[in-house]
């Protein structure tokens, strides 16, 4: 049975934040974003180029875990969080892409540091199933199931 358009792009899509987030393998990140790749979000300089060197100005304990992820025709949107990269909380994001004959040609991102649960007027975590319980020295923080 063949993969959908939209089971192709959501597949490649975490393919891609992988590859460069978790391991870092700028060489085979270039296969998946466009050479002309258009950067909307604010704190990214534009290109694949600026993307990689903030990648590259990160800490090694920079980690990306995908949560939801939906797709419509060339768009993507994964809800994930992002951890250990020096800040005083994750950041829980919304990335939206747009893809284009198996490339990632375009990006937008709605960011939002993660709520412990002290600071939740919901009590329900904003990502995943717990709470982050912690943030160490080096700013990784730690979660745990409930």
């Amino acid at each position: 049975m063949s993969q959908t358009r939209q089971g192709r792009n959501k597949a490649l899509v975490l393919e891609a934040f992988d590859t460069l987030f978790n391991k870092r393998d700028y060489v085979a990140a270039e296969r998946y974003w466009s050479p002309r790749y258009i950067q909307h979000s604010a704190h990214i300089a534009p290109g694949r180029e600026g993307l990689f060197d903030l990648i590259r100005s990160l800490p090694a304990t920079l980690k990306y875990e995908p949560g939801v992820i939906v797709a419509d025709g060339d768009f993507v949107i994964v809800h994930g969080r992002f951890s250990g990269f020096g800040a005083p909380a994750n950041w829980i994001a919304a990335d939206i892409l747009r893809i284009q004959d198996g490339i990632l040609v375009e990006h937008w991102d709605v960011i939002q540091d993660e709520a412990t649960e002290e600071q939740s007027k919901s009590k329900a975590p904003m990502f995943g199933s717990s709470f982050p319980t912690c943030v160490t020295s080096d700013n990784v923080s730690e979660s745990h199931m409930r």
